[in-house]
């Protein structure tokens, strides 16, 4: 049995057929206009406010749905799909607790500029502000994690409301935009003419060609510089600005760093790569940042995870800040050189100024030592599985060719840090929110955006359960992803600041009572295995690649295992705890 993943089809294959003037409802409205969006998968759960929806998806062949088992489920999967497409994602859910639901996934996805269209239920317009039956002012609650919110009034604007909702979600700094639909405006009827023309909103037009004055100074102190450093972050990923950002690595020979979600934007095994930066980044990403006289931050938010210490941060460096955000330019970090554009449309002009770093040799060779010196290292061991190695084991049997996704937790660091990544939109993790029970979703969801190619999903004991009923539509759907389960028995990341930060006083932490999580996987109908050592982790997970559909792998590992390096708060990322490395 295939997976039962949706048939992408082509917006120009559905233009004809669904463009055809007539008068049919809201909802039938809501599912055409999808479709001409270029939507080949939506995530959702029904309810009383959206069964006119869930009505007109009936015998509806050319709409594909995906029943999750909770709302948040089907935000995060697709958050996943939107991740790993570079599509805009879509989820649906009915008014009151369903919208609500909704509320961690919209969070995360306007954290990590992820762009969603959202679609909720209403009670009849005329209830609005009355606290009916399950009503909640959905448009009110998430204002603050938004780019924008419709509460569609008149059947007559849906066209328009989505046309335009899928091109602020899809456009500047991506993210989601919510569009309420109350029950009566999706069973009222109209004459459907579709909204096709190019989007144009007053006072909402981001900048994509940057200043070229400003272009040119960055090409100038690239001159001066003899210790520049690239901090590349996930806006590079968004904006599709890989090979850009390559031709600018190669023609100017500055050493890069890779933020958590800039992960896959440059190849790991380039010499000039140092690995990711902060506070669980390489020894020589954050010497680098901390020694430079030249800091270039490519679509990255200079986040407190990287930064540490504000006023610690690159003492010696001046600040280029390439981002399509303006706002994010001198937020937390003090800029020299603001560029305002898309990365991609930067690093495309940039190319054809910038040369190569000469006053640098020396520079590139003091990188190329720390990183012999100092790599990402632990204390392995043969009578117990060791998170890492687990990681390691995955990156060398699938090349570092998979997608993976994760939760939040010490597995995600050590999947950061131990699978070394090829290719952008392989990676999807929640990075600014950390948001636990996202890893599974969502790779259902990067799943359906990539059928043909092998997703592998990290969890950990914690972060699995808050999801693991996602299982289900696994099974029904025969959708391949395999499961990792990296099982301390403990909230690991919790654990590990109690012992170094809190003095060993750990408090309600233990996961022991956790479910058999190969007996759970069983009772959703996928196989489930087991290791407890390298040799049965081995044949586990060769027998999980052999699998054509689902799989649930649970390593079994140390409990005691702590991710390092770490940059303790309050510190300068050069003041790291290197663990095993200081031994």
């Amino acid at each position: 049995m295939g997976a039962q993943i949706p048939e992408v089809r082509s917006t120009d294959e559905l233009r004809e057929k669904w463009m055809k003037p007539e008068v049919i409802s809201g909802s039938e409205i809501l599912l055409r206009s999808l479709l001409l969006e270029g939507v080949d998968c939506v995530f959702g759960y029904p309810g009383g406010a959206v069964l006119y929806i869930y009505d007109a998806m009936y015998g509806f062949e050319d709409f594909k749905h995906v029943l999750t088992r909770h709302e948040q489920g089907a935000i995060h999967a697709a958050d996943g799909y939107a991740r790993a497409s570079g599509k805009v994602g879509v989820c649906i859910a009915t008014s009151g607790p369903g919208a609500t639901n909704l509320v961690t996934g919209i969070a995360t996805a306007y954290m990590d500029s992820v762009p969603l269209v959202v679609i909720t239920g209403n009670v009849v317009s005329s209830l609005i502000g009355s606290d009916a039956f399950q009503e909640a002012d959905i448009t009110g609650i998430t204002m603050p994690i938004t780019k924008h919110s419709y509460l569609v009034k008149d059947v007559k604007d849906l066209p328009r409301v989505i046309h335009e909702a899928f091109h602020i979600a899809n456009t500047g700094r991506k993210g989601p935009v919510l569009i309420d639909i109350p029950k009566d405006v999706s069973a009222n009827k109209t004459l459907f003419e579709p909204s096709t023309e190019p989007v144009v909103l007053r006072g909402y037009n981001p900048r994509t060609v940057p200043n070229k004055l400003q272009v040119d100074r960055l090409a100038q102190a690239i001159q001066e510089a003899e210790r520049p450093m690239i901090l590349a972050g996930g806006g590079v990923v968004y904006s599709g600005g890989h090979e850009a950002l390559f031709e600018f690595v190669e023609k100017t020979g500055i050493p890069i760093t890779t933020t958590l979600l800039g992960l896959g934007a440059f190849p790991s095994g380039h010499e000039l790569w140092t690995g990711m930066p902060g506070m669980h980044g390489t020894y020589t990403s954050n010497l680098a940042i901390q020694q430079s006289d030249l800091l270039i931050n490519i679509g990255a938010r200079f986040d407190d995870r990287v930064t540490g210490k504000l006023d610690g941060f690159a003492p010696h460096a001046k600040i280029v800040h390439i981002d399509i955000d303006p706002a994010e330019i001198g937020k937390n970090i003090a800029t020299d050189i603001p560029i305002v554009g898309d990365v991609k449309t930067v690093l495309e002009i940039a190319n054809k100024e910038v040369q190569r770093a000469e006053r640098a040799d020396a520079w590139r060779d003091q990188i190329k030592q720390w990183k012999q010196e100092k790599p990402y290292s632990y204390t392995d061991s043969d009578e117990e599985l060791k998170p890492q190695w687990v990681v390691e084991l995955l990156n060398d049997t699938t090349k570092g060719e998979a997608i993976v996704t994760t939760d939040v937790g010490q597995h995600q660091m050590w999947a950061a840090q131990y699978y070394k990544f090829n290719q952008p939109r392989s990676w999807v993790t929640s990075g600014g929110l950390g948001t636990m029970g996202f890893g599974f979703p969502s790779a259902i969801g990067a799943q359906m955006a990539n059928p043909d190619r092998l997703v592998i999903s990290i969890n950990g004991d914690g972060g699995m359960q808050m999801c693991s009923q996602e299982l289900a539509i696994c099974a029904i759907n025969n959708i391949p992803v395999k499961i990792v389960i990296i099982n301390n028995q403990v909230l690991g990341m919790v654990r590990q600041w109690q012992e170094i930060i809190y003095e060993n006083r750990y408090s309600h932490i233990d996961l022991a009572g956790s479910p058999d999580f190969v007996k759970l996987a069983e009772a959703y109908g996928v196989k489930g295995l087991r290791a407890t050592n390298k040799e049965e982790a081995e044949r586990a997970w060769q027998e999980a690649l052999d699998t054509p559909g689902p799989v649930v792998v649970e390593f079994v590992v140390r409990k005691e295992e702590n991710v390092y390096p770490m940059v303790p708060q309050g510190a300068t990322i050069d003041q790291m705890l290197m663990g095993d490395a200081e031994k």
